[in-house]
């Protein structure tokens, strides 16, 4: 295993030079091309026109069928009527045209009276009155008040008629005729419809209690009334065409949709589909490949700007990028593989990719964000991989499954648990996706036998298990590769029964009981200033395991016992004490902890001088060299480890105190973090002055809170004094 970590760590360099940085999201590309080439690779099918077809065929995408559609809004036009508007004004015109003829028929009866009235009055026996005009003159005076279009298409007789009948019989003449003319006109009059339409008024005059000229007098201009009022309305009729044109919805031949069936004769109609869904003299077709390079490009671009927007040091930020390019393979192949057992015609198939395990494996390893935007890369992998056969199409239906398992198994994974709630996790996502599969089996009112509804709640199950099965098998190896220290790993560190720390409680009871104290206040403090308090924690238990080579040597194990130092020279002391750094770093070493606790035991006292025993050796008059009694570092490199450096200066200095009082501590711990200021133990770590004035606060208040006064209770009091 540590032949393969340096392997990765050799790669993870690469990683910092561009041109290889370039070469492996190409290769990451490739990898993600290969696997959903062909699926997006258009199908070419060897038929012929009157062929018989070996295979159901099914489009390959959503496709207008402009020719059928043309022919649908053809039939549709074809079958919009003509427009013919109804002139209501020629009804009007009509009546008063007639009512005018009847009223100057009176008009010239009336005319003709007064004139032989004025003649008579003027008479004289020289002069005698003028007979009344004949039947002729009043006919002509009659014509003379129309025109000529008018006069000519009534004949004579009606004209005599009109002028020889009184006014009583004009008036009902007239009534009689407009009333039979309204009655006709009202109605729809077509052009081949004139003739009956005259005879309808014909037919209502022809047993009027009229005389018999004026009857047919009246018959006549009724009949010349009569016309025709419905006429071809083009502007109307181009509308309603128009209407009916748009109204057509445009034939499309669907993305999975059936174009010939098993055994079917390949007529034109069906060729000509195979050609325009692109089945036929496809080979030129570069539109799904350009498609999917554009795809690849949004996902591998939104990859690369996630990572190098994120705040962490750039050898970490390669550690993540291999790592994270690794789990996105394995699940591209897990998720290939499967996809490939389609050929058996299992619609459940896709159901039983592991979703949750990618998901469930970045947000431990890596980054919750990162997850997310993982699961929706492979919900849309998955839509396109699993896509029952139509090449191109894409199965929604598994895309969001997959969206909804992985983010179950995100979601229900909290960052504070153990290894073994990974697998309560996975049941979650099992559960939802069941539920998912249900809903996604009931939306489209589908129709399943009992023996589907248990292949398809069989595979949720395996499939959320499983990816907790996976997970669980795949992290020690991914955290042990690339010394990745997550959470999980973390907590089961902070286990009391991990034979290190046991060693200390069994060998170094005191540096046990010191390390537990550091710990909280590490924890408490790193966790005000945004670092990682559980990493503190853990660093400040194992921060003093040299001490276990050479327990006696160190004040707090020292219970009972001489002090062994009173019998050595302060050089040696000193050695001894600045060996359990180093004896601390091999002995992680040996048991193959993280770096992060190796370099927390290496950094907690950074290369701070151990002023007892340098100023007990310059009493002796000698020259000392200060670097001889200096720990040798390095000093702190991260947040997490000044804190324990002071965080263990801090405890071990409360506790020699006999009185403490919150005063004592705030001022001793004010001075043990100036010193290491001036010391310049905390330069070479990220850590603000800000953070340092809240971390000696916050240890302060922790303190206050364990060396509290506490109450005497009378009845101790009493047996005190009785003692």
């Amino acid at each position: 295993m540590d032949k393969l970590q340096q392997y990765f760590i050799r790669i993870r360099k690469l990683l910092d030079i561009t041109f290889f940085r370039v070469l492996f999201f190409l290769v990451l590309g490739a990898v993600l091309y290969a696997a959903l080439f062909s699926n997006v690779k258009p199908e070419k099918v060897d038929l012929s026109l009157f062929s018989v077809a070996e295979k159901t065929i099914r489009s390959p995408g959503t496709v207008e069928d402009k020719k059928s559609t043309e022919n649908k809004r053809k039939d549709a036009l074809d079958q919009v009527q003509d427009v013919y508007a109804l002139k209501k004004e020629y009804t009007q015109n009509r009546v008063d045209l007639i009512t005018s003829i009847f009223e100057s028929a009176i008009e010239v009866d009336d005319e003709v009276k007064d004139e032989m009235k004025k003649q008579e009055a003027a008479a004289t026996d020289e002069q005698p009155a003028i007979s009344e005009p004949s039947a002729e003159e009043k006919v002509t005076r009659l014509k003379g008040k129309f025109p000529p279009n008018v006069t000519k298409e009534l004949s004579d007789q009606v004209f005599s008629a009109l002028v020889q009948a009184g006014h009583d019989e004009l008036s009902i003449a007239k009534d009689l005729t407009v009333t039979a003319i309204n009655n006709v006109m009202n109605k729809r009059i077509s052009a081949d419809d004139v003739e009956n339409a005259k005879k309808r008024v014909e037919e209502e005059l022809k047993f009027s209690a009229l005389n018999g000229n004026l009857r047919l007098a009246a018959i006549e201009l009724g009949r010349y009334a009569v016309i025709q009022n419905e006429f071809y309305d083009p502007v109307a009729t181009e509308e309603l065409r128009q209407q009916a044109a748009e109204s057509v919805e445009p034939v499309k031949i669907l993305q999975g949709q059936i174009i010939v069936e098993e055994g079917e004769l390949i007529n034109q109609d069906i060729y000509r589909q195979l050609k325009l869904v692109g089945l036929i003299n496809n080979e030129k077709s570069f539109k799904p490949y350009i498609g999917l390079m554009v795809l690849i490009g949004i996902i591998l671009s939104g990859i690369y700007y996630y990572f190098y927007q994120m705040k962490i040091a750039p050898d970490k930020r390669q550690t993540y990028l291999l790592l994270y390019g690794m789990i996105f393979t394995l699940s591209i192949f897990i998720l290939k593989i499967i996809s490939m057992l389609q050929v058996y015609n299992y619609s459940w198939i896709g159901y039983l990719f592991p979703a949750a395990m990618g998901g469930m494996l970045i947000k431990i390893l890596i980054d919750e964000k990162l997850a997310i935007l993982m699961a929706i890369i492979f919900a849309v992998c998955g839509s396109i991989l699993f896509n029952e056969g139509v090449t191109g199409s894409l199965n929604f239906s598994v895309g969001i499954y997959i969206l909804f398992s992985a983010l179950a198994g995100i979601l229900f994974l909290t960052n504070q648990n153990q290894r073994s709630k990974i697998l309560q996790a996975g049941s979650f996502a099992a559960i939802i996706n069941l539920l998912t599969i249900l809903a996604l089996m009931y939306i489209p009112n589908g129709q399943f036998t009992g023996l589907e509804y248990g292949y398809y709640c069989i595979t949720a199950l395996i499939s959320g298990i499983g990816s907790a099965v996976l997970t669980i098998g795949l992290l020690p190896f991914f955290e042990t590769s690339f010394g990745i220290l997550s959470t999980m790993r973390l907590i089961e560190l902070s286990n009391p029964n991990h034979p290190l720390l046991r060693k200390i409680l069994m060998e170094a009871p005191g540096t046990y009981h010191h390390s537990v104290m550091v710990a909280n206040l590490a924890e408490s403090a790193c966790e005000a200033i945004g670092a990682n308090g559980l990493l503190a924690r853990v660093g400040s238990y194992y921060h003093d395991i040299g001490k276990t080579k050479r327990p006696n040597f160190f004040i707090e194990n020292q219970m009972h016992h001489d002090n062994p130092h009173d019998r050595l020279p302060p050089e040696k002391s000193a050695q001894i004490i600045i060996a359990h750094v180093i004896d601390g770093s091999n002995i992680l070493r040996k048991y193959h902890m993280p770096k992060e606790l190796i370099d927390i035991a290496e950094q907690h006292h950074g290369t701070t001088l151990l002023k007892f025993f340098y100023h007990k050796a310059n009493q002796n008059g000698e020259e000392i060299k200060e670097e001889e009694f200096r720990y040798p570092g390095p000093k702190a490199q991260t947040k997490e480890s000044a804190v324990v450096g002071i965080a263990d200066s801090v405890e071990a200095a409360v506790r020699s105190l006999s009185q403490p009082t919150p005063e004592i501590i705030e001022s001793l711990v004010k001075k043990i973090v100036a010193d290491r200021l001036q010391d310049g133990q905390l330069n070479e770590c990220d850590i603000t002055m800000k953070e340092i004035e809240i971390v000696s606060h916050t240890l302060c208040e922790t303190l206050k809170g364990i060396f509290h006064s506490r109450i005497e209770y009378p009845e101790m009091n009493k047996k005190v004094k009785q003692a």
